[in-house]
């Protein structure tokens, strides 16, 4: 596979936040990110959580109730009985689908597409272990909020693994990252406001200057946080998707992040948004 970075010069990655979910199938399955494969994801997000006795699976920690209508903590149980255990759909019914261990996932998606990390600060010596064991450390890439033990970490542990960090409003390590001995490769930016640094044409041309790609959200967590001033999905399904998709592809961002993986792919490609300059499907 080419590097992430070579793969951002074709064009925009789409990354389908903890793949594609709806009707009975749950996020954060297998089916969830085979399917936003299918709808044309680039990468998918991935969040990978430790088991009571020490071993990876995917899941976001604390949403037992929201995603197996369950109050135990699996944090505390041992992955033999998590994977036991069967999302429920919106309905509150269970389905048919389990949770995957993380070496089952990184079977399935091996030189299928790119892979957001999420939680990797959870364990990274464990992540980053099974990551390399698969021979998958190009393809992977993992975020987090500046700090002095986590750059250390990762020039200790991975320094060859995607690393961006998650900055709001502005982007004071860039200077630092760039002298230090980690792959960093971009970073992600999250804004209230569509007038902040973060979204002006100095800071991207800056940062693609200097070689680095820039990661914007569409996603919604909550409407009170806005993570891309307002040009969110949302947005764009309901006033408009040159207002919410399109200012986003157009301000230059080299990834963004969605939870309607098909319709973003599709709109990026009918407007011409999807490829970068000079290159064709």
């Amino acid at each position: 596979m080419k590097t992430i970075t070579e793969k951002a010069k074709e064009n925009i990655i789409v990354v389908a936040h903890r793949g594609a979910c709806g009707g009975n199938i749950p996020c954060n399955t297998l089916a969830s990110y085979g399917i936003a494969l299918r709808q044309g994801a680039d990468m998918i997000e991935a969040d990978v959580s430790v088991s009571g006795d020490g071993k990876l699976y995917l899941f976001h920690p604390f949403m037992e109730p929201a995603h197996f209508g369950m109050l135990p903590c699996f944090r505390l149980l041992p992955l033999s009985v998590i994977k036991k255990q069967h999302y429920v759909n919106y309905d509150r019914t269970k389905t048919q689908f389990t949770v995957p261990d993380f070496d089952e996932f990184l079977d399935a998606f091996k030189d299928r597409c790119y892979i957001n990390i999420d939680k990797f600060w959870s364990a990274p010596e464990k992540i980053y272990s099974a990551i390399k064991a698969h021979g998958m450390v190009e393809q992977c890439l993992v975020k987090s909020k500046p700090s002095k033990r986590v750059f250390e970490l990762l020039e200790n542990l991975a320094p060859d693994l995607p690393f961006i960090p998650i900055v709001e409003e502005k982007h004071t390590c860039h200077g630092e990252l760039m002298k230090r001995n980690i792959n960093y490769i971009g970073a992600e930016v999250l804004f209230s406001k569509d007038d902040s640094y973060l979204a002006s044409e100095e800071f991207i041309e800056k940062m693609h200057s200097d070689g680095k790609l820039l990661w914007a959200n569409t996603i919604i967590y909550d409407h009170r946080k806005q993570l891309a001033g307002g040009h969110s999905d949302d947005s764009a399904l309901t006033v408009g998707e040159d207002y919410g998709w399109g200012w986003v592809a157009d301000k230059g961002y080299d990834f963004i992040q969605t939870d309607w993986t098909m319709m973003l792919v599709e709109y990026l490609k009918r407007t011409g948004r999807y490829y970068k300059k000079g290159e064709t499907e």
